[in-house]
Parts: structure tokens; sequence; C-alpha cells
């Protein structure tokens, strides 16, 4: 983090980080720089736990320190937060992001809990951020809050209906980010898959991905995060079999491989769609890799069901989980569902993670040979286009935010080692 500025500490989603940052960039402009900022999560219960662990850390580390709380678990349930004796003010999803806001705080005009109701915007905002401090890609809204009502999730309610960054303004950001130094972008959003439908037209996420690589050919790298297997369009699936600088990475919101859960969870796929997805995906782009999340022990799960998870994910070949134990969320229909015993919960968690390590390392040994492209972070380590982590060998520091041509010559653990292809490489020290 750069000195003399806000700090943040940021739990939960990709979008989480790109809106730290608009965040850091508003208090810093308006003189708050002695405030610690804490963007929470409510995705369960475990997120805002953690929070309320680093709110009190903090508070005992810097007691003159404003303490700020914002995020999806202060919308949803302002009130707790403000409780909490550490805290100086919360604030809302949407008001966090509005400049004005931070001013009033920073002048003693701003009331300690200011949260808008988000179920009544429209419109989404365009903030640009020319850097990122802590980061050496830069996450990207393009989209803001979801009109689907999956019965385990709580964040419609904090994130408020679908909404949509306009291309212009998309492509004016990323542009400011590549002269920036930044070389890869991750376009984030709560439900980007949705992206356009509240546009002029009604474009889908595949154009906007297009116009992108097509007016920022500068950008050498674009990613997606998590999208939603239910709704892919024809241009999307275009740009993943014909563009290589969008990255071969797809990580999918599947959540579950049986299809009774998957209907009493709400959600708009069953299992054959998840395989259809995954094998179309493959035959234009064979080299992507593809990551999920899953949600283990939701209520009324059996054996059986928790069987064709794993079943799902073996066929699939998806090595890349993002596994949640289920957790119930008061005011959601899956809360009042029948619960499964913790335990219960937790070793089907664990199966999962353990499917995922064995897939993992099965695609990190057939990685061995090929060759890759690695976005440098710290400590000479990074990701491959394929977001598989990966560390260089030999003792040339590389600077983060390197791009360097690669070979992968072994697997080390959850990881893969690399050699460069071109020790020439102008990033090198």
């Amino acid at each position: 983090m750069s000195a003399n500025r806000p700090q943040i500490e940021t739990f939960g989603c990709r979008l989480n980080i790109w809106e730290s940052e608009v965040m850091r960039d508003k208090a810093h402009e308006a003189g708050l720089n002695d405030a610690i900022i804490f963007n929470t999560c409510a995705v369960t219960s475990e997120a805002e736990k953690q929070a309320r662990q680093s709110i009190r850390k903090w508070r005992r580390e810097r007691p003159d320190a404003k303490i700020i709380v914002t995020g999806c678990a202060a919308q949803i349930d302002p009130n707790t937060w403000r409780d909490l004796p550490e805290v100086d003010y919360v604030i809302g999803n949407h008001d966090k992001l509005d400049a004005d806001n931070w001013r009033n705080l920073e002048q003693g005009l701003l009331a300690p809990v200011h949260v808008s109701d988000v179920m009544e915007i429209r419109e989404t905002a365009s903030h640009f951020i020319d850097e990122f401090d802590d980061h050496t890609r830069a996450f990207l809204q393009v989209q803001q809050g979801c009109d689907h009502r999956c019965t385990f999730c709580i964040i419609p309610y904090g994130r408020g209906p679908s909404r949509s960054v306009g291309v212009g303004a998309v492509i004016e950001s990323v542009e400011k980010l590549v002269a920036s130094g930044v070389n890869e972008v991750v376009l984030t959003g709560v439900d980007i898959t949705s992206w356009g439908h509240d546009l002029p037209g009604t474009p889908r996420l595949g154009h906007l991905v297009q116009q992108i690589l097509k007016f920022v050919p500068q950008l050498p790298r674009l990613r997606l995060s998590s999208i939603d297997p239910a709704e892919p369009d024809h241009l999307l699936m275009d740009a993943i079999g014909t563009e290589p600088r969008l990255m071969p990475h797809l990580h999918l919101s599947v959540q579950h491989g049986d299809d009774v859960i998957l209907k009493r969870m709400k959600r708009r796929h069953l299992a054959r769609d998840i395989r259809r997805f995954v094998e179309e995906a493959r035959r234009r782009r064979p080299d992507v890799i593809f990551g999920a999340d899953m949600i283990a022990g939701f209520p009324t799960e059996d054996e059986s069901a928790h069987q064709q998870s794993l079943a799902l994910i073996e066929a699939c070949d998806i090595p890349l989980l993002h596994v949640f134990g289920f957790s119930p969320r008061e005011g959601t229909p899956a809360a009042r569902m029948p619960q499964l015993d913790g335990g219960i919960i937790k070793q089907r968690s664990r199966d999962l993670r353990a499917l995922g390590t064995r897939l993992l390392h099965q695609t990190l040994d057939n990685l061995v040979g090929s060759q890759d492209e690695l976005l440098f972070e710290k400590g000479n380590q990074g990701h491959l286009r394929n977001f598989i982590k990966a560390k260089i060998t030999g003792d040339v520091f590389y600077a983060s935010g390197t791009v360097l041509a690669v070979k992968v010559i072994a697997r080390d653990g959850d990881m893969v080692l690399v050699e460069p292809q071109d020790t020439d490489d102008k990033g090198a020290s």
C-alpha cells in the first residue's frame, strides 16, 4: 500500500477488491488518511467473523484511527456493525463509492450509519482507477447487483438489482489502466454474465469482451471473473475460441452436481448444462482450465446428492475449486430448510477439496513441458495465462507486473516451476 493513504481491509469477492481501490482513492482525496476501512462480505458467517476479528485487532493497534465498516455485511445489517464498540461509521454499498460521503465524513457531517436502499438503485456509476496499489492485475467492475434469487444467497439484498456499465466507459477505464502499466484486466461484477440486459439494444457479455479487445489492442491479457453457465452467449463463445488475449481460464458458478439440489437452490442450470458448456468451451479452446464454486452440505443434501457433485467435478475435470460449506444466511429460503449436521458439512467439504487437489495435481503434471506466459506478482511467483500458480527457477529477479514467456519444467505441490524462454526479457534485473 502507498504511504499516507487510508488502509483498506478487504474481505470476499473480486468486486470488493475493485471497490476497495475506488474507496481508497476517494477517502484519500477527502483527507481521511488516518482511516481504516473494512470492506465486508456476507456470503458466509465465517467471512463476517473474520471481519469482526480484524476490526478488534486494528482497534487495539491503532486506537486513534477512524474505523469505517462497509460492504455487503454492513449493507444488509448496518446496526449490528454500528453496535460494535470499535466502529465509528457504517456506510452502505452504494454510498461507499460516492466522494461526497467521504468528504462529509471527514468534516464530521456524515451520520454514524449512512446506508441507502440499494434495491432502489438503477444505475451503476463509472469509477476510474488509474492503478492498483497492491495487485499486479486490475479488477474492473462492469456490472453490479443481481436479479436472481438463489435460495442460499443474501447478496442481492446487499448489492441491489443488476445494472451494467456502458461499453464506452469500460473501454475508457481499460485504456487508463493499461496506460498506468497494468498488463491484465479482470472483468468483474456480481453477475457479469447478465451484463448488458439494461443497456440500449441489450448487448451481451461477449459483445463487451470483443469490443475491449478490438479498441484496446495494447491490453496484453483480459480475464473474466466468475460466470453463470446458464447464459453464455454466442459472441462470448466465439471470443473464447478465437481471442488469444482472452485468458484460457473460466470460473463457473456451479454450486452443485445434483439436479434436485440445484432446483432447491433455484439455480437456472442442471448438471448436464455444465457438462455441455465445458465440452463446448474445450472444443473451442483446448487449453482452457476451469474453476468452480461449489457448496457442500446444502439443506436436504443426502449422500447420493453429494456423490453427484463429486461425479460432476470429476467428469468435467475442474481442478480449481472454491468450496463453501453451507452456511445459512438469515432471510434466505435455504435458512428455513432442514439443515444438515455441521460435521457432515465439514466432511463433504473435505471430500470436494480433496478431489479438487487430486485433479489439480493431475493438471499440473500434464502441463510439464508446455509453454506459457507468467505474470509476475511477488517473490518471482505469479499466474500463468490459465491461472495456474507458477514460480520461476533461478536467482534472476523479475519486477511485479512483468509478463514473461516460460516453459513448465515440474510440479511443486499445488503450483508449477517454470524457466524463462527469453532470458533477455527487459523485466529482469
